[in-house]
């Protein structure tokens, strides 16, 4: 279940931007220890992101991805080091707005960031990325607000934005002593299979109307969000 699966959120991701690395984490959730969801999930999304920016990848626009790679290094070290140990409920309530905000309206100055702001926004994102499974509908708002009018540019630049911060996961892990080899042979296939999937979406990416792409980021990052802040909530009561 979980090998086609891995076609159908990687098409998800690859035709509207965003989706399927929550997908995802819920549906390892189901199947997965949870001792082992977080670097399994990392694994799988480090292979559907690389075969992603490898298809799109004449799209990547490397102006915005280098600093934001750059600046996920820093986090993801940060991360490793450092002990931050928030509320999960308060975490999710925060992200969930966050992302809202960041959806629906413009970041004033963001023009004027610069890659040095940018280093810094992807470095934090990083830390979070450490302590939370699935950043993707973080990322994408942040990038959207530098990327503001080419559908395919966005898509691709998050596939490569994601590609180091799931590979810098994956180091922190293995370093930490997490044993890959075991989950190799389902991870490898649902790459695989995600692979088929991106193929897929990206066709799907290219008959898509940029306003009609819009439309549904948008919407969609709204219901991941309001479904975080959901979760967020129920953690109080």
């Amino acid at each position: 279940m979980l090998v086609v699966a891995s076609f159908f959120t990687s098409a998800l991701t690859a035709s509207f931007g965003v989706g399927g690395g929550v997908a995802m984490l819920a549906l390892l959730g189901i199947f997965v220890p949870v001792a082992v969801l977080i670097p399994v999930h990392g694994a799988v999304q480090l292979g559907s992101n690389t075969g992603r920016a490898w298809i799109q990848r004449r799209f990547i626009r490397m102006d915005v991805a280098a600093p934001f790679m750059a600046g996920s290094v820093v986090g993801a070290v940060a991360g490793a080091f450092l002990v931050v140990q928030l509320p999960d409920a308060l975490m999710k309530i925060v992200l969930g707005a966050f992302i809202i905000l960041v959806t629906w309206t413009k970041i004033p100055g963001i023009n004027r960031l610069g890659k040095a702001g940018l280093a810094v926004a992807s470095s934090a994102l990083a830390l979070i990325s450490m302590m939370v499974g699935a950043t993707g509908p973080l990322v994408s708002p942040i990038l959207a607000q530098f990327i503001p009018d080419d559908r395919k540019a966005l898509v691709a630049t998050h596939a490569a934005s994601m590609v180091v911060q799931h590979a810098l996961k994956i180091l922190v892990f293995g370093l930490a002593g997490f044993a890959f080899g075991s989950w190799l042979p389902m991870v490898a296939t649902m790459i695989f299979t995600g692979y088929l999937g991106t193929t897929y979406g990206s066709l799907l990416l290219d008959k898509l109307p940029e306003e009609s792409f819009r439309r549904w980021f948008k919407i969609g990052l709204t219901i991941l969000a309001l479904d975080i802040l959901r979760r967020g909530l129920s953690g109080f009561f």
